[in-house]
């Protein structure tokens, strides 16, 4: 590097070299070569800001990850799990766990939709068949606050609030909901455990009629 110079030097005097005219070539390049480096440190801005978005949702998928897993822990035994989550207005188990699962739906559909695999439209259908249901309405009504503190501080979460708000706004006004046939104590239930109740000591008791008949039958032959 400290011998170029003098060895440019030569090699102009021998060749006939001009280095002024190559000096203003190089200088008419210089343009181009800015242009190139800007566009490159544009590159790697953009590059940058890509990676820590996707960090970003690396995040909150493992923490929306989390929370569902919680949720299922809660439906497995929710006497044991839900008091951790504080009191339920709800007394029936039947209600609770559809209120639970109809919370898993909703945090499905909002997933899906700030990613980008649930479109609009297939939003709506989802919402539509979950809101004509008595269990589907009576969810949103309880959570619609929460939902707002939540989802509001973006701009995709406050286009999925109106989204879901428009359809359960449609299908309130299109009548009453769908009410569930399936009820706390199912029919014949107590029933059929009082009858249970009796097989067993009645089942016993055949038993040892029988030993008895038998026991005395197999002496009476050996006498």
């Amino acid at each position: 590097m400290l011998l170029s110079p003098f060895l440019l030097q030569k090699f102009s005097r021998s060749k006939g070299v001009d280095w002024n005219q190559l000096g203003q070539v190089g200088a008419a390049y210089g343009f181009t070569s800015a242009i190139v480096s800007a566009l490159a440190l544009t590159g790697v801005a953009a590059s940058l800001i890509v990676q820590n978005r996707q960090a970003r949702a690396d995040q909150v998928q493992a923490i929306r990850s989390y929370y569902l897993e919680l949720v299922r822990m809660e439906l497995d035994d929710m006497p044991l799990y839900q008091p951790c989550w504080g009191d339920m207005d709800i007394s029936d188990p039947h209600e609770q766990k559809r209120h639970v699962y109809a919370d898993l739906m909703m945090n499905y559909a909002w997933m899906g939709f700030e990613v980008g695999t649930i479109p609009e439209s297939l939003l709506r259908d989802m919402l539509a068949g979950m809101f004509t249901g008595e269990a589907g309405r009576t969810y949103w009504s309880r959570a619609r606050t929460s939902w707002i503190a939540s989802a509001s501080g973006s701009r995709r979460g406050r286009h999925f609030l109106t989204i879901v708000g428009e359809e359960y706004d449609r299908a309130a006004a299109a009548g009453p909901p769908t009410r569930s046939t399936v009820t706390s104590s199912p029919p014949g239930g107590a029933a059929s455990g009082t009858s249970r109740a009796w097989r067993t000591p009645l089942g016993i008791l055949i038993g040892l009629g029988t030993g008895l008949v038998a026991g005395s039958v197999l002496r009476g032959r050996r006498y």
